[in-house]
């Protein structure tokens, strides 16, 4: 195996294929875009849910509930079309990474929509159910946005480069 990081048959197979979206608009991916959404929406969420436990006033359970209900749609939404892109393009599928971060994102949708059904269904369980979802949507929010992250850094997925540069 070779000590420089890269230079494997394999990994340069990996490298030669392309990772340009086929899901985008004017050159711009759909998923990249889409994602700020639910990232905003989960984060807030846990931060009404905290001002709900502090206060007690019931104006953040309603809150609650759009945010957490917008994260959950949002976030399906984002789902849909990263997973057109894993399946789509053959760059983004044969990545190790893409799994990683398409599981964590999974595992998210989840956990926002079970945290949307419980207020939904009693509003009663936004404490201590509710809470308990909202940081652990919290937490999987940053591993999706890590692994995420890595693709676009490590693995220039959803970059736009041309010629000229």
């Amino acid at each position: 195996m070779s000590e420089v990081q890269g230079t494997g048959p394999i990994i340069e197979e990996v490298l030669d294929e392309p990772v340009q979206s086929t899901v985008a608009v004017a050159g711009h991916p759909l998923h990249a875009m889409g994602v700020h959404f639910p990232i905003a929406l989960a984060i807030a969420t846990l931060g009404v849910d905290l001002f709900y436990w502090f206060t007690g006033d019931p104006f953040w359970v309603r809150v609650s509930l759009w945010s957490s209900g917008f994260a959950f749609l949002t976030a399906a939404a984002a789902g849909l079309v990263g997973t057109a892109e894993l399946l789509l393009v053959k760059g983004i599928r044969i990545r190790v990474a893409s799994w990683t971060h398409a599981v964590a994102a999974m595992t998210l949708i989840a956990i926002l929509g079970l945290n949307w059904g419980i207020r939904m269904a009693d509003q009663a369980q936004v404490l201590p159910h509710g809470l308990l979802l909202s940081f652990l949507g919290s937490i999987f929010t940053g591993l999706a946005g890590w692994h995420g992250g890595k693709l676009v850094f490590d693995h220039g997925i959803g970059l736009i480069v041309s010629d000229k540069e």
